[in-house]
């Protein structure tokens, strides 16, 4: 079986001096090797022909045989590492919390523990005939969510 580490040396060699970073690696008991990589703009499809060249030219099929796939991130799926949540400040994320609440908003600080979102909700002032939307922001921890992941707008 190939030592994951082994991939890993290799892929962080080439990621050294890139703005891509690693987000996901697996390498399953029948060598089966998914290396996911992510970059602030994108990743470009060359890019990811280039690590995989990369790692297939110092692994060695004779000893043994593997199957390799790299891939990006995939927009829209919920995030791996806390570097994702550091390149989206700003965007409008969908965050799923442990106990099940669904929230949309705009991803507004990102901390080593911790990260905010800013949420539009209807409020109803004192005196008011009509609620409006104020926006408020919820901090959450990053072992009290499920998810979050990059909202796609199409306008």
């Amino acid at each position: 079986m190939i030592d994951k580490n082994v991939v890993k040396n290799l892929v962080d060699e080439w990621l050294t001096g890139k703005d891509y970073f690693l987000t996901d690696l697996t390498v399953s008991a029948d060598d089966r090797i998914v290396v996911e990589i992510d970059h602030k703009e994108g990743v470009w499809i060359e890019d990811c022909v280039e690590l995989s060249r990369f790692i297939e030219d110092h692994l060695n099929r004779d000893e043994e045989d593997f199957e390799l796939e790299v891939g990006s991130a995939g927009i829209g799926q919920p995030f791996k590492v806390h570097r994702q949540y550091e390149i989206h400040q700003g965007d409008r994320v969908e965050v799923l919390t442990k106990e099940g609440r669904k929230l949309t908003g705009v991803l507004k600080e990102v901390t080593p523990e911790t990260f905010t979102l800013t949420i539009e909700e209807k409020m109803k002032e004192e005196g008011a005939k009509r609620p409006k939307l104020v926006e408020r922001d919820l901090t959450f921890g990053f072992g009290d969510v499920t998810s979050t992941k990059y909202l796609i707008d199409f306008k």
